[in-house]
């Protein structure tokens, strides 16, 4: 349809109006009116593609006058393939290997993959994350037979690899995000001779939103490595399905009172009203020494509003040593 098709039609009104002649007015006007504003965006469109037509250059020109004052090295652009393979072959900033895969995302580069690859085992965490990102959107070359993935895999199970590389190996199956990774990260997670790797599978774990086919979640949270449990109980919280809640339990009894304070916290976050009470127990100052645990347990208590800890947690409001305890009582009285 052209332009010239939008017809105005002027609506005259002679002598006395009737009801009837105002009403066929007012859809009129208001038909004129949705009419001419068709009419003046179609002119408008014509009057652009024309501009463009005659100077394809003009059409950037608004751009142009935007960021004429910035260096064009800070503007965003896609990233080639070659400078995806530069960055990984060379000895650049971490940073500028981010930017380039970053603006490479959508980048289809076969031979990029071999390069991004190696990125998966390279010092700095991000750079790692970011390198499995990358990758997990490759349509070829990753989840093959032999490909990326299947190497990452061979690496985590091989005893005889690195620990950096095995633990790297599953960050990378976590960053994948990929459920066929569950399986190996879980064995990882309580079978690898290394607590750096046991604790990276334990992040992978979480990442994949899986507490492992058999529950090795909830079995890394007795870990003999203090890092390893504290990971495995943030990770209870953090995944859509925990059903280790006796593991957790038993964590409150834990040894070192930073995992003892992680564990109430994680437990007040689930609502898991098993645990109230050893939750009292642990806010009895003559029971448990750390007021840092004594006021986690108050606050879970009050998250799981379990009314029969009310009196327990009433008398740490006014009668414990600690004013950072009364302070957390008195908020989780607010709650029973």
């Amino acid at each position: 349809m052209a332009c010239s098709d939008f017809d105005v039609v002027t609506v005259e009104a002679e002598g006395k109006l009737s009801m009837s002649n105002v009403s066929t007015l007012r859809l009129n006007t208001l038909g004129r009116i949705k009419v001419s504003i068709a009419a003046m965006l179609c002119g408008l469109l014509l009057a652009g593609f024309a501009a463009a037509q005659e100077d394809p250059n003009r059409v950037y020109a608004g751009r142009s006058t935007v960021y004429q004052d910035l260096d064009s090295a800070s503007l965003e652009s896609t990233t080639t393939p070659d400078r995806i393979v530069e960055v990984t072959r060379s000895n650049v900033a971490p940073t500028e290997v981010w930017r380039a895969l970053e603006h490479g995302e959508k980048v289809e580069c076969l031979s990029c993959i071999p390069q991004v690859s190696k990125l998966l085992y390279n010092d700095n965490a991000r750079t790692r994350e970011i390198a499995a990102w990358w990758l997990r959107r490759r349509i070829f070359g990753v989840f093959g037979p032999g490909q990326v993935y299947d190497q990452t895999v061979r690496t985590l199970n091989d005893a005889t690899q690195p620990v950096s590389r095995r633990a790297a190996a599953a960050e990378a199956l976590g960053e994948f995000l990929t459920s066929a990774g569950v399986k190996h990260v879980a064995r990882a997670a309580i079978g690898d001779a290394s607590p750096v790797v046991r604790l990276s599978a334990v992040h992978a774990l979480q990442r994949l939103n899986s507490e492992g086919p058999a529950g090795e979640l909830a079995m890394a949270m007795g870990d003999a490595d203090e890092q390893v449990r504290l990971a495995a109980i943030t990770a209870a919280g953090r995944i859509n399905t925990f059903t280790g809640g006796a593991a957790l339990l038993d964590r409150l009894n834990d040894a070192s009172s930073t995992v003892r304070v992680r564990a109430a916290q994680i437990v007040g976050q689930l609502r898991f009203v098993a645990a109230v009470p050893a939750l009292i127990a642990l806010l009895d100052a003559g029971n448990e020494g750390s007021a840092e645990v004594r006021s986690a347990a108050a606050a879970a208590l009050g998250f799981i509003g379990d009314a029969s800890a009310r009196a327990a947690v009433q008398m740490a409001s006014t009668s414990d040593p600690d004013r950072f305890v009364r302070n957390a009582a008195r908020f989780a009285l607010r709650r029973l």
